[in-house]
């Protein structure tokens, strides 16, 4: 994922100083989908796995995460 960001980021400074190539141009289309697709999947697996406790000490984790955290348990098992 780091190397995505590395490219993206080179081609973005690039595009800066002149305009990209048609190749370029549909490489960071590509390498940006991606890096979002992975990204999406990665805050996913935190949120899966997230309780969020109020300051008495309550869950007051909002039942839809509770109702996919469930969800998720049974594909598991």
């Amino acid at each position: 994922m780091r190397q995505k960001l590395n490219r993206i980021n080179e081609l973005a400074r690039t595009s800066k100083i002149r305009n990209l190539t048609q190749e370029e141009t549909d490489e960071r289309k590509l390498l940006l989908n991606d890096y979002i697709k992975e990204f999406r999947g990665s805050m996913d697996s935190i949120l899966l796995n997230t309780t969020i406790i109020d300051p008495l000490g309550n869950d007051v984790t909002p039942e839809k995460l509770k109702e996919e955290q469930e969800r998720s348990r049974a594909i598991i098992h």
